[in-house]
């Protein structure tokens, strides 16, 4: 299961890993600290992406996952092209192009279209939302992240 660097506020599911509010030893503090700073670099990236381009913002729950990838890598794709695009015309303006990524295009995802799937595939669906809710494994994943980077750390 895949999980996700979230904030205090986020409830305690399986798939997000949420800080130490007030870590209290050397492990938990490298933890927490570490935590912190991918999780900002992860939503700065994804900021920039979601306001450049309307289906990275919209629900990606009904995606596949083969999908979502795809998805994802194209925007990324994309994103650098149009950063590297600005840059040549930068060099050839000799001005600097201030981009507001805030902006909202105002382009509204369309609807979903469900289809009815087989019941096992809905089951299926179903017990993946039932393990993601588990708050055992959410403070085991935890626990299990806090030693490997702790190891990692004793390696270098």
């Amino acid at each position: 299961m895949r999980y996700y660097l979230a904030d205090v506020i986020y409830l305690k599911w399986a798939t997000f890993v949420k800080t130490i509010p007030s870590p209290q030893g050397q492990k938990y503090k490298l933890f927490a600290a570490a935590q912190e700073a991918y999780k900002k670099d992860v939503e700065r990236a994804f900021g920039v992406l979601q306001a450049r381009f309307a289906i990275v913002r919209g629900p990606a729950r009904f995606f596949h996952l083969e999908t979502l990838k795809k998805i994802m890598k194209a925007c990324i794709i994309l994103h650098n092209m149009i950063v590297e695009n600005e840059r040549e015309d930068e060099r050839d303006d000799n001005e600097v192009v201030d981009l507001d990524y805030e902006q909202n295009d105002g382009v509204d995802n369309p609807p979903l279209q469900m289809l009815r799937e087989q019941s096992d595939e809905f089951l299926s669906y179903i017990e993946r939302h039932r393990r993601i809710r588990d708050r055992e494994i959410h403070f085991q994943l935890q626990l299990d992240l806090i030693e490997h980077l702790w190891q990692l750390q004793g390696e270098s």
